[in-house]
């Protein structure tokens, strides 16, 4: 019988586009990757990819292997739940995606979580872009969007919501003085966070329904919210970012909050994770772990009836 591993590794293979990529993502070296790969060609006597130092190709014959070969993991997936679901105890791999800026409030306790549960795995996929949580094999997701997700194959799990804050440095306002205004931030230095050319700009929210575009050039733009707060801390510019991403920092007075009136969009906190895999022993440990380890999970109802009843507005792009 063919060793599944060389399917599960091909999959990973193409899924990734590349054996570099697919090497980090599982966290195996790329010679063992290739070296897989090459005896399962060998073994059926077929090209599966063509490969060189400057191309990446999928053959005709590749791609229509790579989908049986989705089909066969997602039923060796399937027959592990089944297992799972039986001896009730957490083990396993469980992979959760987390926005930039989020994961250092887990740091603390992931050690003593892990302690607990021997026998569960924990891969954490940290990045600020859309996540394609079946494509990428991802078991649970936390996002913060303006609106729940629709989508009837996955699960959501709000709890609370989220604000973008306006900061700075303590220094940087000694620099240039409290703004009172919107306006006023035209004479500060500023940080973006996104990696598009040109001008950024931020929507602000304010009191009473307004709202003012801030247009600006910034010193530093990236999507690392954590590089952007330590940015910030040293004075480097204002910013405009999720209440997660510098929570430590507002709280010991390293950033101070500006414009407190304003906010750069709100987002609900949510975690999105597969139907079919929602109830394992090992993603529903993980579910309990997020929500009582992340600050503030207590649901505000009100709020989150009023975010949930409203049009969607224009906002900042939020941590996905």
């Amino acid at each position: 019988m063919r060793d599944l591993n060389d399917l599960a590794y091909f999959e990973a293979v193409v899924r990734h586009r590349g054996f570099g990529t697919a090497a980090r993502a599982i966290g195996i070296p790329k010679s063992k990757l290739s070296r897989h790969v090459t005896r399962l060609e060998a073994e059926l006597g077929v090209r599966l990819l063509e490969r060189s130092t400057r191309r990446f190709v999928v053959t005709e014959l590749g791609q229509e292997f790579y989908r049986h070969c989705q089909a066969v993991i997602a039923e060796a997936e399937a027959a592990d739940d089944v297992a799972a679901r039986v001896q009730g105890e957490p083990r396993g791999l469980v992979r959760v995606s987390l926005p930039m800026g989020i994961s250092h409030a887990l740091g603390r306790q992931l050690p003593g979580f892990l302690q607990r549960y021997p026998k569960l795995r924990l891969q954490l996929v940290i990045a600020n872009r859309r996540i394609d949580i079946i494509g990428e094999r991802i078991d649970i997701a936390l996002r913060i969007r303006q609106r729940l997700d629709t989508d009837a194959n996955l699960t959501m799990r709000a709890f609370g919501e989220s604000a973008n804050f306006i900061i700075a440095s303590p220094d940087l306002i000694a620099q240039f003085g409290m703004p009172e205004s919107p306006a006023d931030l035209r004479a500060f230095p500023t940080l973006g966070h996104d990696e598009d050319f040109g001008d950024s700009q931020w929507l602000l929210a304010g009191p009473d329904g307004a709202e003012e575009i801030f247009a600006h050039q910034p010193r530093l733009a990236c999507h690392d919210f954590n590089m952007l707060v330590e940015a910030a801390v040293a004075g480097i510019g204002v910013t405009c970012l999720p209440e997660e991403a510098c929570r430590q920092e507002l709280a010991t007075g390293q950033l101070l909050r500006i414009l407190p009136d304003w906010h750069g969009g709100r987002g609900i906190r949510h975690l999105v994770f597969t139907s079919r895999r929602g109830m394992l022993p090992s993603v529903r440990a993980v579910i309990d772990f997020l929500l009582a380890t992340l600050p503030d999970m207590t649901v505000d109802r009100a709020t989150l009836s009023s975010a949930l009843s409203s049009p969607p507005a224009r906002t900042l792009p939020s941590t996905r």
